[in-house]
């Protein structure tokens, strides 16, 4: 397969490596994977462990109380085991978090699903999904965050055109090549990106874990692998508004409330790994 790259260039913009995969336009890897990447080399989500429990708990207990607790008939819930089982939760705490959701425990009625939409520095877009039990708390709290480094809630509507659902699922590139990544486009992957010592594969949201299977099928170790909303456009941010942009971030995926965020950020590598070290 051939690659192709465009003549395209926007300023501030990381150009992916060429590889053998057909790249989209000038897609660069998502922000929100290199930076998780980076903290995850780091030790950084070892240190939150417990309070990851707690968000996979809760996201478990509410799949299967919309959906069911039958994994192999509800994918939401399937997706929700799945990122617990990547995160080393034991299997107890899935098997209890399922069947509170199921009706062993009537706390899962209490939690909602809320999006919340706002501006961080450097005119960045932010998604801030929520699963909450008191949604004038969460908002308050998201509202103080956000003011607090330099950002500003919107209104419904206000940055989520600028996104759209898709399944992406992170590899590490130092540990194999494009030709192992055959197996994704096989099962329908649209894309492939590597930036640095990592490969990101797109897929529709739909194809997400038939994605997954085909690549550990293949013997590829999938690092993470999750449904988010993908920008559609990017917002260059300069190093001097990046350290409060992923610090804003990192507050919002601190709040026991909060489960993903997603931003149309694009910030150089070496400037997130500087972030990471100060």
């Amino acid at each position: 397969m051939s690659a192709r790259t465009t003549a395209q260039s926007t300023p501030g913009a990381v150009r992916p490596q060429t590889t053998g995969f057909a790249v989209l336009d000038w897609t660069v890897m998502s922000g929100h994977s290199k930076w998780s990447s980076i903290k995850h080399k780091k030790g950084a989500a070892d240190a939150k462990r417990g309070a990851l429990f707690t968000k996979l708990t809760r996201a478990i207990t509410v799949a299967a109380r919309e959906g069911g607790g039958d994994v192999d008939g509800n994918p939401s819930l399937a997706l929700a085991v799945q990122k617990a089982k990547d995160n080393s939760m034991p299997k107890d705490n899935i098997e209890r978090a399922i069947n509170k959701g199921t009706g062993a425990d009537q706390d899962a009625d209490a939690f909602e699903r809320i999006v919340y939409e706002g501006y961080g520095p450097g005119g960045v877009a932010l998604l801030v999904d929520t699963l909450t039990d008191n949604r004038n708390r969460t908002g308050s709290e998201v509202r103080h965050i956000f003011s607090q480094y330099n950002g500003n809630l919107g209104e419904p509507g206000s940055v989520n055109y600028l996104f759209e659902r898709k399944g992406e699922l992170v590899v590490d590139a130092s540990l194999y090549s494009e030709d192992d990544l055959m197996a994704a486009i096989d099962a329908g992957a649209e894309d492939v990106v590597q930036d640095g010592d990592v490969f990101e594969v797109v897929t529709d949201h739909t194809s997400l874990t038939a994605v997954r299977e085909a690549l550990e099928g293949a013997g590829v170790a999938v690092q993470s692998a999750e449904i988010r909303m993908r920008p559609t456009t990017r917002t260059p941010v300069e190093e001097g508004d990046a350290g409060t942009l992923m610090r804003l971030i990192d507050a919002l995926e601190d709040n026991d409330d909060v489960q993903p965020v997603h931003g149309n950020f694009d910030v150089d590598d070496a400037v997130l790994e500087r972030v990471a070290a100060s």
